[in-house]
């Protein structure tokens, strides 16, 4: 059985959270396969907001296995806060949260050294979430990183205490004002993973296989957004992982040949947090109405996010790179009672009219070339089926399908998990 996979599009916060909890019904297993707690994945139902940074977003179906892959990085203590807001909403996650022996593990030091380094760079600064992904990947792939097996073997303290010892080294070398208290870390980080042991420990790779075997349904469930792939983003304002198609193979172990459907997720605009280049980006009363109607705030970091139009360049250079075989549009309802609405359809690159991602989009070497649209003025949160769209609204739908060559297969109008409309 081939494993299907789901991914953001753009810079991130694009509603994966909420639409892996509607298509959660439709499979056995939701497997989160890069990325940690700088992810923040929303879900709104039964009257409830619910935010999850590493957890699977299935876990509030009781029917899902729920596993955190091999390419996750897992901070216990912010992992032990999840989890204590799970049984605070009467979620028994004990049978249906599996966790990958492969996963690395974020330190208290590891934290420590995204803020130090964050500081050093002054102006350059990339927009960290400051959740210590950057410093634990590093160890990643310098091979001094801890496990989540680990943790199952004798000398792990050691590990722990050696790895530790030589962040804070690293710490005191960036020569920046960071206030910390090393014991207190520890205790509270001690404390969680006595919490995280307590979990079922698996080769999730093993897993996944006999899974596939067995016929049963996967989801891939990715974090953070394709323009912030460590490869393929805006680099370096990106994250520290692969979050396009490609980062699913090696962050569960699927082989390229076992994907099946990819569905791409993105805004009906365009939002960005943090740092780094972002053509559509508006500075006007439009912009300011986006995030406002919208309530653009990060889910992780709290920081407003910058909004602008929606861009096809980006987007169709996302679609390319993961193969992406169903769109799904979110936030379309943010949109309502806009008089115009833009769509970015070409940059003009260093004085040539183009169609492709360039290698720099900053904006000294990129102008948005736009297409019009006449808005809508319906408020589409009551809609419950197509057959109700402002014909506005079918006519932008259309526009970006044509453009893209991807039918859009899912329309979002709301945060909550009935505010979904299926074409």
């Amino acid at each position: 059985m081939a494993v299907d996979l789901l991914l953001g599009l753009q810079w991130g916060d694009e509603g994966k959270g909420k639409i892996v909890d509607v298509l959660t019904s439709k499979y056995n297993i939701i497997a989160r396969f890069q990325g940690g707690p700088n992810a923040g994945h929303t879900l709104e139902f039964d009257g409830r907001k619910h935010v999850l940074h590493t957890i699977p977003s299935g876990i509030f179906h009781d029917h899902a296995q729920n596993v955190v892959g091999n390419g996750v990085v897992i901070d216990p203590v912010i992992f032990k806060r999840e989890l204590d807001n799970l049984t605070k909403s009467d979620v028994d996650y004990s049978e249906k949260l599996l966790i990958s022996r492969k996963a690395h593990l974020i330190l208290p030091t590891h934290r420590l050294l995204d803020a130090a380094s964050e500081a050093s760079k002054g102006k350059a600064k990339i927009g960290s979430t400051l959740k210590g992904i950057g410093p634990t990947y590093m160890d990643k792939t310098g091979r001094n990183g801890i496990r989540v097996g680990d943790l199952e073997l004798s000398d792990w303290k050691e590990k722990y205490r050696s790895l530790a010892n030589k962040h804070e080294s690293m710490i005191r070398f960036y020569d920046v004002d960071v206030q910390y208290d090393l014991a207190e870390l520890e205790r509270e980080f001690f404390e969680a993973i006595e919490v995280l042991k307590s979990l079922k420990f698996i080769d999730s790779e093993e897993y996944i296989f006999q899974a596939q075997k067995k016929g049963q349904t996967i989801l891939a469930e990715g974090a953070q957004g394709s323009l912030l792939d460590i490869d393929f983003g805006t680099y370096p304002f990106v994250t520290s992982s692969n979050t396009t198609a490609a980062g699913a193979c090696t962050g569960l172990g699927v082989a390229p040949n076992k994907i099946g459907e990819v569905y791409g997720i993105f805004k009906a605009y365009t939002t960005r947090v943090g740092s780094g280049p972002f053509p559509t980006e508006l500075f006007d009363e439009d912009g300011e109405r986006m995030g406002r109607i919208g309530r653009e705030f990060g889910a992780t970091t709290g920081r407003p996010r910058r909004c602008g139009w929606l861009d096809l360049v980006a987007l169709k250079y996302a679609v390319q790179v993961s193969g992406v075989t169903q769109l799904i549009m979110m936030k379309g309802d943010v949109l309502s009672g806009f008089e115009t609405l833009k769509v970015c359809t070409a940059y003009n690159y260093r004085g040539e009219e183009i169609t492709h991602l360039p290698y720099n989009i900053e904006a000294e070497n990129v102008t948005p070339i736009y297409t019009h649209f006449k808005g809508w003025k319906e408020d589409l949160t009551k809609i419950t089926s197509e057959a109700e769209f402002p014909s506005q609204l079918s006519e932008y739908i259309k526009f970006i399908e044509d453009e893209l060559e991807i039918p859009i297969k899912v329309v979002s109008v709301g945060p909550d998990r009935l505010q979904t409309i299926e074409r």
